[in-house]
């Protein structure tokens, strides 16, 4: 597992203790705003790890199908791309 990679699976890890916090927290009947807060940093915190993930695609998988010089490739990345973007926007 390369450091990357590594840091994403640890930083995920730490998500999921948060999620579990945030579990306990409502079994707690603990104050709304904090249960709120604490989605809001474990939404932060996903959103760093979908970013991570979107640049090691653009790294990796975009940057082979573009040095390819293979345009079926190049399309059918770009393509994806598009999409993930398209329902990210919802």
């Amino acid at each position: 597992m390369n450091t990357t990679t590594k840091a994403k699976v640890q930083r995920l890890n730490r998500i999921a203790g948060q999620v579990r916090g945030v579990a306990q927290m409502i079994e707690d009947d603990r104050y709304c705003i904090d249960i709120l807060h604490q989605i809001a940093a474990i939404r932060s915190a996903l959103a760093k790890v979908e970013s991570q993930v979107l640049k090691d695609h653009a790294a990796c998988c975009v940057h082979e199908a573009i040095a390819s010089g293979d345009e079926r490739a190049q399309r059918e990345k770009f393509e994806e791309l598009i999409d993930l973007f398209e329902r990210k926007r919802g």
